[in-house]
């Protein structure tokens, strides 16, 4: 049995340190005295990777390609066409001399005949179609200001609905032909004469969050004793909580077919109206957008807008009208 420092043993690490038991790692060579054929150059693959062989190189080399890959030789030199030739002085179209910047441009003579019709532009609102008549007529023109200042200016009394003699409105409101709720109510009230008749208008106003949006125009004349309850609108309106009313005909064709009278009771004041030439005249003057009835002590007039100057003008014109056939005559 041999002990570690046995010089036998070439296994451990007891040999002698002289160094003649190292031996180089398979991979090193055998790191002995240099063979003859130890000066051979060996292939050396990481060079390869970095540097290819010459006779490697496989871009200048060629390969094989298709039948008719290789795009045609292109011709040295392709024909050119002739020029045309300029067209004969006879036929070449004059062209139009520039005038100078300070020469004003030539006016042409107007043509003959009516003026070409305002094109109307298409409302942006409501998409790329235009506005038809309906929307031409109901467009909101309100002008709360211009109200109170016109208002102002005839002497009249201006409120804002919540005065003690703005009460019984709610009630004209309520017999009105509009549709209106509970959230409803007179806003922008507006108390004076116009010509002989006493007159109140107002907006039926709702609420929106913190503002006040009017939607409808409202005139109103007060009248003593009782009235027979009627309804005058354009016949291409919609109607509604016309229960108990029947039409009765004006005798004009032409009103007719433009206006209708539904009244509550056999009255021979609304016969009158419905075939007075004077009322007849001035609804057919009109662009058909306004509706009157009676109740609650008074005859009205409502337009789906805003109240302002003009409308205010309109509504007392046609309500003195309406007012004066119902008060002549006997009942």
């Amino acid at each position: 049995m041999s002990s570690p420092r046995d010089p036998d043993d070439r296994d451990g690490f007891g040999g002698p340190d002289d160094g003649s038991g190292w031996r180089e790692p398979p991979h090193l060579g055998p790191g002995g005295p240099a063979d003859p054929g130890d000066d051979v150059d060996r292939p050396n693959f990481a060079e390869r990777r970095r540097t290819p062989r010459d006779d490697a190189d496989s871009l200048s080399r060629p390969t094989w390609q298709p039948p008719g890959w290789d795009l045609p030789a292109a011709e040295p030199q392709r024909p050119v066409p002739p020029p045309a030739d300029p067209p004969p002085p006879s036929l070449a179209k004059p062209t139009p001399s520039k005038p100078a910047p300070s020469e004003p441009l030539p006016q042409e003579p107007p043509v003959p005949g009516p003026p070409p019709e305002a094109v109307v532009r298409p409302d942006r609102r409501q998409g790329s179609r235009s506005r038809g008549a309906a929307d031409q007529v109901f467009a909101y023109q309100g002008d709360l200001v211009g109200a109170q200042g016109w208002a102002l200016q005839q002497g009249w009394t201006v409120t804002d609905g919540t005065a003690p003699e703005d009460a019984v409105l709610a009630d004209v409101i309520a017999t009105s032909p509009v549709r209106a709720t509970k959230d409803h109510r007179a806003g922008n009230v507006l108390r004076g004469r116009a010509g002989g008749l006493e007159l109140v208008a107002f907006d039926v106003v709702f609420a929106s969050g913190r503002y006040v949006v009017p939607e409808y125009a409202v005139t109103a004349a007060p009248v003593l004793g009782d009235v027979p309850p009627f309804r005058l609108s354009p016949a291409r309106f919609w109607r509604h909580r016309t229960g108990g009313l029947v039409p009765l005909a004006g005798g004009d064709p032409a009103f007719d077919a433009r206006w209708l009278l539904l009244a509550g009771a056999d009255d021979p004041r609304l016969h009158r109206l419905a075939q007075d030439p004077a009322v007849h005249a001035l609804l057919l003057g009109t662009d058909d957008g306004d509706e009157f009835w009676s109740g609650a002590g008074h005859v009205a007039a409502v337009r789906p807008d805003g109240h302002r100057p003009q409308l205010l003008e309109h509504h007392a014109r046609l309500l003195t009208a309406v007012v004066g056939v119902l008060g002549s005559g006997p009942h």
